[in-house]
């Protein structure tokens, strides 16, 4: 079985999403911050006439946050029908991945949450976290971006 995802990075770090997940690559446009909302969420923006939230990846993850890249991107992603856009450093490539490239997530990664990681593919030297897009917020967060007031 192959799988279609798209890389990017979050600082040093190489992730990717299954493509089937993605409904855009976007620029990072105007960002609007939202008063007393979570620390990981950017605020929101603007899509096509839609509003949007967005989360800042590296906060969510409780990375250094570098301050944001001239190759920042948003990916925006269905989230149980929610488009949610995630802010990262820099969106690389699509990639198709083999069974043999791929290996579960190592015990223990992510803590009690592990659930967002799908696995970890070697591609050469390098190792690509492969997360699943509809696990990246837990139900308590999901429900905490429907009741921001938008």
């Amino acid at each position: 079985m192959e799988l279609k995802v798209v890389s990017f990075a979050l600082g040093e770090e190489k992730f990717a999403l299954d493509i089937m997940n993605i409904d855009s690559i976007v620029e990072v446009g105007k960002i609007v911050k939202l008063p007393e909302s979570a620390d990981y969420v950017e605020g929101i923006m603007n899509l096509r006439g839609n509003v949007i939230p967005i989360i800042n990846l590296k906060r969510k993850f409780s990375m250094p946050d570098t301050g944001r890249s001239a190759s920042a991107k948003i990916i925006v992603v269905n989230m149980k029908g929610k488009r949610v856009g995630l802010l990262v450093d820099q969106v690389h490539e699509v990639l198709t991945l083999t069974d043999q490239q791929i290996e579960p997530p190592p015990a223990g990664v992510g803590g009690t949450r592990a659930n967002f990681i799908l696995g970890i593919a070697k591609i050469g030297e390098e190792l690509l976290i492969i997360l699943n897009a509809e696990e990246i917020l837990s139900k308590e967060e999901k429900i905490a971006l429907e009741n921001l007031k938008v």
